[in-house]
């Protein structure tokens, strides 16, 4: 305790600075060894953690086999499998690689915000919003493979948004490797081009659309084998199909939090958060197009996980300093732990 209170009052010199990032690091991966030790022994929780197991052991009995998964999420698993590792060691591994992409995501972000705030407190700050997040057990447990695929769909879209065409078609290329759907979202990209004004209108035409049924009338009508594959999905669940106007106002709240909550955040952050939450609303286009299936909120997954980002950054330059104190954040990660692991353990996922 009197060693880290004398690192705290210690004068900001490079060294004591270094120290306090590499403290930063370290506090992050222990609070991911621990989560990522309860992700790996978790019961037979989540819709498709049975069908997964089956697969890896199959994998492991025979090699490689024919397959319907995506050739990146396909060949590490078959990586993975000719290790002999156990099923346990399997979902390890993959919880690490989607912790892999948060640190892609955070690290692209952070440099696009060129904020005055260190990498590791924003790093610890996302880390803490996702881990209280439902939405990351669910991206952890149960859709695994579009959680492996969302924060890299975000860090697509960022690239695009900032016309880097070749990291774009880089994380695009990765995304889709592990899970088919990001194309949905890239399709959605060209949005970016617009001005501010004319994505919001997009946007806001989109939400009505859905809400009022007519996007699912129009697909119905226009094309029908979408709409047919769309409320075949998973048929036989008890889940409530068609419009959501529960995940459509939820959703549309975290697109309009960064506005509301604007003079709170210092500039030029402030300022880089709005114009980005255009990325957000591309993620939402998708569900305002075909979000009326089974399971609807799948189609949601990757902007509900972008929203830990968003709220980080808030955070990390809010004008009021105890939000953007990285003890505060380090000790709120630690807290975050411990909910992300019940809810793990409970299966408790959005």
């Amino acid at each position: 305790m009197s060693q880290t209170l004398a690192l705290r009052d210690a004068p900001d010199t490079p060294s004591n600075t270094n120290a306090r990032v590499m403290l930063g690091f370290m506090l992050v991966l222990a609070v991911v060894v621990i989560v990522d030790f309860v992700v790996a022994n978790r019961g037979d929780i989540g819709t498709d953690t049975s069908q997964y197991a089956g697969f890896y052991e199959t994998l492991t009995q025979r090699g490689a086999i024919p397959s319907r998964f995506e050739p990146v999420f396909y060949y590490l698993s078959v990586a993975l499998a000719a290790t002999r590792m156990s099923f346990a060691g399997y979902l390890s591994v993959m919880f690490l690689v989607m912790m892999g992409t948060v640190l892609v995501a955070t690290r692209r972000y952070h440099d696009y915000l060129d904020s005055d705030t260190r990498y590791s407190t924003f790093l610890v700050a996302a880390v803490l919003f996702l881990f209280i997040s439902p939405v990351m057990t669910n991206a952890t447990i149960n859709v695994m493979r579009q959680g492996l695929a969302s924060l890299l769909v975000f860090t697509a879209l960022l690239a695009f948004y900032q016309r880097q065409w070749r990291a774009f078609v880089l994380w695009a290329l990765l995304a889709t490797g592990f899970h088919y759907s990001s194309l949905l979202y890239l399709f959605f990209a060209p949005v970016l081009l617009l001005k501010p004004k004319l994505q919001r209108i997009a946007g806001i035409a989109a939400f009505l659309a859905y809400c009022s049924g007519l996007t699912m009338i129009l697909v119905r009508v226009l094309v029908p084998g979408v709409y047919t594959m769309v409320m075949a999905y998973d048929a036989s669940s008890t889940f409530r199909a068609g419009v959501r106007l529960d995940f459509a106002v939820f959703s549309l709240f975290w697109y309009v939090l960064p506005f509301m909550v604007a003079p709170l955040v210092r500039e030029p952050v402030r300022e880089r958060i709005n114009r980005s939450t255009a990325i957000y609303l591309v993620l939402m286009l998708p569900f305002f197009a075909v979000g009326w299936g089974n399971f609807s909120n799948r189609y949601l997954l990757p902007a509900w996980l972008a929203v830990s980002i968003f709220l980080a950054a808030i955070c990390c330059d809010s004008r009021f300093s105890p939000l953007r104190n990285p003890v505060v954040l380090r000790m709120g990660m630690v807290g975050a732990c411990g909910v992300f692991c019940y809810y793990v353990t409970h299966g408790i996922a959005l």
